[in-house]
């Protein structure tokens, strides 16, 4: 399954990702986790000294490698440099699975604790005035296009703030959204926006409610956000430990917000992956940006690089090569 966690920044987002990633990995889950957001900051909320992030090479930065190891023999795809972030898998490209080795995983990936992490790379200075971030978030894109992941495995993401994953087809990559939302009128207002944008996608979409401290707090998120709140965290001396820099052992959480973990885990696991709507979307961003801007910038006519015989899923082992070392 892969999984996005949204929010408004100082949600808690980069809070719940962490935990519910460490909540997987202690029940020995395959996961891998997914720094995405411009201020990278998972890492030491997974428990990692501060810039623990930065003693990984960056997807970002890796960009050119990753880009050549994915192409693998796919014959629509001539070069690296006509591969886009929104580029889809075809016959003869390389998948992923989330536990396995390959290049891209032995330069990027590092594990901090019990999980697995990579991370898109800070926002440089030279960056400034001459690069969106976006540019770093398409190697994330590019590898959820091509992660083969199977039944009780999990890409968990830790996503831009607000609604800037809209500015891209990322939001479709995921098999389930969690938003993570304050009780608060500007915490509700981002879901608002996102929940009207992720209708229109079909993307499945849950609400956990954070920082709640009473009934009150409850009341207001259920009037504002509906059946779609799942469940809530409330406030945690064991998080601000965290915060502090002491991440202590996770059953040391309280059991309310344990329990609320556990809760995330079921609706992922009852989550039933659309691996047609996945190709589908994949095409469809793929020729939206082509013609807004890849076309020109590559030169060719990157629409031919969709392959309309080639479907992601578990069938798709058979006619693409897997991840080699």
């Amino acid at each position: 399954m892969k999984v996005a966690f949204v929010g408004k920044g100082g949600s808690g987002k980069t809070t719940l990702t962490a935990l519910y990633a460490r909540h997987l990995a202690t029940a020995a889950r395959p996961v891998l986790a997914i720094d995405a957001d411009i201020n990278q900051h998972l890492a030491v909320a997974l428990g990692g000294p501060l810039h623990a992030g930065t003693t990984m090479r960056p997807l970002g930065v890796h960009l050119t490698a990753i880009k050549e190891y994915l192409r693998g023999d796919n014959p629509r795809i001539g070069s690296t440099a006509e591969m886009v972030k929104t580029t889809p898998p075809g016959s003869g490209s390389r998948l992923l699975r989330v536990a396995e080795e390959n290049p891209i995983y032995a330069d990027c990936v590092g594990t901090i604790g019990a999980v697995r992490m990579a991370a898109t790379g800070e926002f440089s200075a030279e960056d400034l005035g001459v690069s969106c971030y976006h540019s770093k978030v398409g190697a994330v894109e590019l590898l959820l296009n091509h992660m083969l992941d199977g039944p009780g495995e999990y890409v968990v993401v830790d996503m831009t703030a607000g609604a800037d994953s809209f500015a891209s087809g990322l939001f479709t990559r995921f098999d389930h959204t969690f938003l993570v939302c304050e009780p608060t009128v500007r915490g509700v207002s981002v879901y608002q926006q996102y929940a009207g944008y992720a209708r229109d996608y079909g993307v499945a979409l849950s609400v956990i409610g954070n920082k709640v401290e009473d009934g009150v707090d409850v009341k207001f998120l259920r009037e504002h956000v509906g059946d779609d709140l799942l469940t809530w965290m409330s406030r945690s001396a064991y998080v601000r430990r965290a915060e502090r820099g002491t991440v202590g052992p996770l059953d040391e959480l309280e059991p309310e917000n344990r329990a609320a973990l556990g809760r995330l885990a079921e609706v992922v696991d009852d989550t039933v992956q659309d691996w047609a709507a996945f190709t589908r979307w994949a095409h469809e961003f793929h020729r939206r940006n082509a013609a807004a801007w890849a076309n020109e910038r590559t030169g060719v006519d990157l629409t031919a690089q969709i392959d309309p015989d080639f479907r992601m899923g578990p069938a798709a082992v058979d006619v693409t090569p897997t991840a080699t070392a």
